[in-house]
């Protein structure tokens, strides 16, 4: 049975960067709203409790249950997760005359600790709140402190209940990573056997039992997410397995023809569909981003259930959605809002044939990388960009038709082509070109021109939660402008997109 640790989530924007760290120690962890979880069993080895934008003083804020974890397992909660502890115990919490945002020194730690042990007096932490705890119930002691927080840490006496006032999982949190390695394999004593290897053992076993004989077709986009699915899934149930590439009129220029080459010689049982005609009547002069996404949800499992009717008995529609389309499609993080709603989650209709199978559902996007290597996937493929399941019909910022859609394909072709041909693809997360809804005066020839203006996006990241803009060369980025102007009919600007992620999304839809 694989350790786990719980993280019950309160609503902060960090959540996700805890469960990355705990990850990255080799040790399992899911997130759960914190008035949802499961019952915990023995794989249960600690939980720990986020942050949250409420005060604990709040009307209606967010109220945990701990008693299925107290005393039985480790508890460790992080700033607003700490105040709740000492709140619900007793402890005064109160808005702070000096509130502390951003860096502090842990000044004085208890040299006894265990969740300290190793961190050095005066290590940099970072907070984030506006409320301070002021007094701390009669069996709590301190353990940590900083020069304007005298409750910067605690422990429950007699228990393994430890809360700090900052954030240990971001990186200006200098020894952030050693204190929870120590709650997790010191205090909760995981073991640290969560491998990419293990994991596809795991999946595999899982994917047998669950799917036993039935048929599953899979939506394959020749993205990382898809192939890595793709592949488990083969592993797990064989040739019970189709998978089903569809051409929705969405995709990159000659991406169809490309994309079902490159999987003939990985053994996998691959269909194309032809339904490009059904996706751009569809979608003809729809503006509306969330209208987008669910018509192409829905004509997505149209397609799909057509094709399972006529390969007989499927039962199953499998897909490579990970982590992120959930977190940003779905209120699945205690009261954290909906960003967006990905086509193969929020996108899907409430009723449909299929039951659907996510074997990566769990998975950062790096993660899924390492999974498809120890898969035996081939680099070309797994170091290739993330594409949205939309396709072009998101990047055509605005009405949608297929004259729109050709023009931002002969855009993209010259831009992605450009980092590839000039060694930059490599070093960048994403690459993107946008078809925007607006058009602008130039003059091409002596003559006034009103086209549309195209925006290039492109940005680093590790895993598509946080993202900043790459900072290409501006001599490339010149001539791919010049080169794009000169060779598109219809545009005749093009500017380049410098936000990060936050506050802006990776997609402009």
């Amino acid at each position: 049975m694989q350790d786990k640790i719980l993280i019950l989530d309160f609503g902060s924007q960090y959540t996700q960067l805890i469960a990355r760290r705990i990850r990255e120690m080799h040790v399992y962890c899911e997130i759960y709203p914190f008035n949802k979880y499961p019952m915990p069993d023995l794989s249960v080895k600690g939980v720990i409790l986020s942050g949250s934008p409420s005060s604990v003083r709040d009307p209606g804020a967010p109220v945990a249950d701990l008693s299925p974890f107290v005393g039985k397992v480790p508890i460790l909660g992080i700033c607003y997760g700490a105040q709740f502890l000492a709140y619900q115990d007793g402890g005064e919490v109160a808005s702070s005359v000096s509130r502390e945002y951003g860096r502090a020194k842990l000044d004085t730690i208890d040299p006894n600790s265990e969740l300290f042990s190793g961190v050095s007096e005066g290590s940099q932490v970072w907070m984030s709140h506006a409320d301070s705890i002021f007094r701390l119930p009669a069996n709590y002691a301190v353990i940590g402190k900083t020069a304007d927080v005298a409750i910067a840490a605690f422990r429950v006496t007699g228990e393994q209940i430890y809360g700090i006032q900052f954030h240990p999982e971001v990186y200006h949190t200098t020894e952030g990573k050693l204190i929870l390695k120590n709650f997790v394999d010191d205090i909760c004593g995981c073991s640290q056997d969560w491998t990419p290897a293990s994991f596809v053992e795991e999946s595999v076993a899982i994917l047998r039992s669950q799917l036993k004989d039935d048929k599953a077709i899979l939506g394959l986009s020749g993205g990382v997410d898809s192939t890595v699915a793709a592949t488990l899934l083969h592993r797990a149930i064989g040739k019970n397995l189709t998978c089903i590439f569809v051409d929705n009129g969405l995709l990159r220029k000659n991406e169809f023809s490309k994309v079902i080459k490159s999987y003939e010689h990985m053994g996998l049982n691959v269909k194309g569909v032809d339904a490009r005609e059904k996706f751009l009547e569809s979608l003809l002069d729809v503006s509306d981003p969330e209208q987008k996404r669910k018509i192409i949800g829905r004509c997505f499992i149209e397609v799909f259930e057509k094709e399972a009717l006529e390969l007989r008995d499927v039962r199953w529609l499998a897909q490579g959605t990970i982590y992120p389309d959930v977190i940003e499609s779905v209120s699945v993080n205690g009261p954290s809002v909906t960003i967006k709603s990905h086509h193969n989650v929020g996108g899907l209709p409430e009723i449909m044939n299929l039951k659907v199978v996510e074997p990566l559902k769990l998975l950062f996007k790096d993660e899924v990388r390492k999974v498809g290597s120890t898969l035996g996937i081939d680099r070309s493929l797994l170091s290739r960009h993330p594409f949205p399941g939309p396709g072009l019909g998101i990047r055509v910022v605005g009405p949608v038709t297929p004259e729109r859609i050709a023009i931002l394909q002969e855009v993209d072709d010259i831009f992605i082509r450009g980092l590839i041909d000039n060694g930059l693809y490599d070093k960048v997360w994403q690459a993107a070109a946008l078809l925007l809804p607006v058009q602008s005066v130039g003059v091409m020839g002596d003559e006034r021109t009103y086209e549309s203006a195209v925006a290039l996006r492109a940005v680093t990241s590790t895993d598509g939660m946080t993202a900043d803009w790459a900072h290409l060369p501006y001599d490339f980025l010149s001539r791919i402008s010049n080169e794009i102007i000169n060779r598109v009919k219809g545009v005749n600007r093009v500017v380049y997109d410098i936000s990060s992620k936050p506050p802006a999304t990776i997609e402009w839809e």
